[in-house]
C-alpha cells in the first residue's frame, strides 16, 4: 500500500485537512465520521497485508482512529498532509501491536496449555495436577514428533529457546514456530475436553 501524497489530489488534501481541523477544534463527529469512512479501508488493507489478521486489522482500524480522534489537535498542516499524519499514526499503531503479538507468543506461551479456572465452583470440578498432567501428556502424543521434542524440553526440561535450538541443532526461530504450533493444538485438545 502507498501512502504517498501523490495518490490524492489537492482538493482532496484540502477536504481531510478541513475534516481534521473541525475533529480538532470542535469536536465534529460528523467530520470524523467522514474522515473514518474514507481513511477505513485504507488502514483495514494496510493491517490485513502487515498483521494477516481480519480482527487485528480491525484493532489497528480502530486504535488508530482513536488516536486521530484524541491527538487531532496535535496535527499541524504546515508540517505535512493529513493523509501522511494519518498514516504515521497507523504505522506506529501496527508496530505497537506487532510487538504485543510478539511479546505474547514469546513469553506467555505456558499459561495457553492449562484449562483456565472461571470459578470457585469450577476448582472443585478440575481434575488434580496429576490428572492434569496425564492428560497432557496423552494430548502431548498426538503432537507430530518434533513439535513434542520441542514442548517437552522448554515444559518438562525447563531449558530455554537458545539451549534447546542448540541440542537440536536449529535455528531458534524454528524452535519457537514450532513450540507456536504445538502449545495453540495442544489448547485445542484441552478446551474440547474441559468444557
Amino acid at each position: 500500500m502507498t501512502t504517498s501524497n501523490d495518490c490524492v489530489e489537492p482538493q482532496q488534501q484540502q477536504w481531510l485537512n478541513q475534516l481534521l481541523q473541525r475533529v480538532a477544534t470542535d469536536q465534529d463527529k460528523a467530520a470524523f465520521t467522514e474522515l473514518f469512512d474514507w481513511f477505513a479501508p485504507k488502514i483495514l488493507a494496510y493491517g490485513q497485508q502487515r498483521l494477516r489478521s481480519h480482527g487485528l486489522a480491525r484493532d489497528l482500524l480502530q486504535e488508530t482512529m482513536t488516536s486521530v480522534w484524541t491527538k487531532a489537535h496535535l496535527y499541524h498542516a504546515d508540517k505535512g498532509q493529513v493523509i501522511t499524519w494519518v498514516f504515521t499514526v497507523m504505522r506506529n499503531q501496527c508496530f505497537d501491536m506487532l510487538r504485543k503479538v510478539q511479546h505474547n507468543r514469546e513469553d506467555c506461551l505456558g499459561d495457553d496449555i492449562w484449562p483456565l479456572i472461571d470459578s470457585r465452583e469450577a476448582v472443585t470440578e478440575q481434575l488434580s495436577n496429576r490428572e492434569q498432567i496425564n492428560q497432557l501428556m496423552k494430548y502431548l502424543g498426538n503432537l507430530p514428533t518434533q513439535q513434542q521434542q520441542v514442548v517437552q524440553g522448554i515444559y518438562l526440561r525447563e531449558l530455554t529457546h537458545q539451549q534447546l535450538a542448540q541440542e537440536l541443532g536449529l535455528p531458534e526461530g524454528t524452535v519457537k514456530s514450532r513450540l507456536r504450533l504445538a502449545l495453540a493444538k495442544l489448547r485445542s485438545y484441552m478446551e474440547k475436553h474441559h468444557d
